[in-house]
């Protein structure tokens, strides 16, 4: 897929996107002020940019931990080649999975998907992750539970 050539508007309006929304009833009208445009002109270039693919969804993070979900951990799975597109279509829809993916397998290491779980306590997502496991067939997984959070961040992204 070709990039796509951005704007000067487009690449400032992305930069303040990536810092985050700001907290006010009305962001894109905030966004605008703060960069002198028009709030009319800055929903037409995030609507261009969703068009275009460049921005995928828009939406917020919260912090699982803060909101009161103490069971959170990284499921590995063992999904057969074969079933990998259904078995993370599934995962992907269930409400306590907030990331899906599909990584290389090791052969010290043969776990193919990767989802990450929320309950709001630890023994409740032990419980819903061992019924995923019978439902879907999938008794080989590893629940990697954070032992300490060392640092959390957004990535940053450099506009060319």
């Amino acid at each position: 897929m070709p990039k796509p050539s951005l704007s000067e508007n487009e690449k400032k309006i992305l930069l303040a996107l990536i810092e985050g929304f700001p907290l006010v009833s009305r962001p894109f009208a905030e966004i605008a002020r703060n960069l002198n445009l028009d709030e009319e002109e800055v929903i037409k270039v995030v609507q261009n940019l969703l068009n275009k693919g460049v921005i995928r969804r828009l939406g917020a993070t919260i912090r699982h931990n803060l909101a009161g979900y103490k069971g959170n951990a990284m499921v590995a799975w063992i999904v057969p080649e074969e079933r990998l597109e259904e078995v993370g279509r599934i995962l992907a829809q269930r409400p306590f999975v907030s990331h899906c993916y599909v990584r290389k397998t090791y052969p010290h290491w043969p776990y193919n998907l990767y989802t990450m779980c929320h309950a709001k306590t630890k023994e409740e997502l032990v419980e819903i992750i061992k019924s995923c496991s019978q439902e879907l067939n999938l008794p080989q997984y590893e629940m990697l539970f954070t032992v300490r959070e060392i640092r959390r961040k957004h990535a940053q992204y450099k506009m060319e």
